[in-house]
């Protein structure tokens, strides 16, 4: 399991998308205070949904690459032929790209905290958020790669799959920076479901593909 992670997380920073999912993230948090003008309250009371949002757009881009690559290549089966499970499988995909994309996020998440004019506090309450939500995002990440995999545009269908599953996660990691404490418990709580849920869909997922 530790070589499956760690397969993924080198994969993930070799291939640049650790890199791509900065660049579109800071991308948007560049081009929204040119959208709504430079007040500076204004920018201040809603950045972190800002920022919330554009990770999870950020999160989006890497989808196709999570699974199918490796389903069409055959590594999966082999996986399976050794004896690990495809849920096993899945856990490890999302562990992996957990650790190859949400530590970049939140270090980008400081520049956009500046872009946006955030104050220390709300920062704060924004890396916690990022810290607690990841890990669902992550996993519902690997679920949709795992479910759209071998279809036809299924980078459209990613964004149609993903988009209103994870928008719990965008509420209430938008409503911590209001919420304060009893926000990110919400947030952890979703979080978590996901993060159980998300390997298991993907399991099932992937057993149906290699039928």
């Amino acid at each position: 399991m530790i070589a499956l992670v760690w397969r993924d997380v080198r994969r993930g920073y070799a291939a640049g998308g650790a890199t791509l999912v900065v660049a579109f993230f800071l991308l948007v948090a560049i081009l929204f205070p040119f959208a709504i003008g430079p007040d500076a309250a204004l920018l201040a009371r809603v950045g972190g949904g800002v920022i919330w949002a554009a990770a999870l757009l950020a999160a989006l881009l890497p989808v196709e690459r999570l699974v199918q690559p490796d389903l069409e290549a055959g590594v999966i089966d082999q996986l399976v032929a050794r004896g690990i499970a495809p849920v096993a499988i899945a856990a490890a995909r999302t562990l992996g790209h957990w650790l190859a994309f949400a530590p970049p996020l939140m270090l980008a998440a400081v520049v956009a905290a500046g872009l946006l004019d955030l104050p220390g506090e709300r920062l704060l309450l924004v890396e916690a958020g990022l810290l607690l939500g990841t890990p669902g995002l992550a996993a519902l990440a690997v679920a949709t790669g795992a479910l759209v995999a071998g279809l036809r545009g299924a980078g459209a269908i990613a964004g149609l799959v993903m988009l209103p599953l994870a928008v719990p996660l965008l509420i209430f990691g938008a409503g911590a920076l209001a919420g304060g404490v009893g926000g990110l418990k919400l947030l952890a709580a979703v979080s978590l479901l996901l993060s159980v849920g998300g390997p298991i869909v993907a399991g099932a997922a992937l057993r149906m593909a290699m039928e």
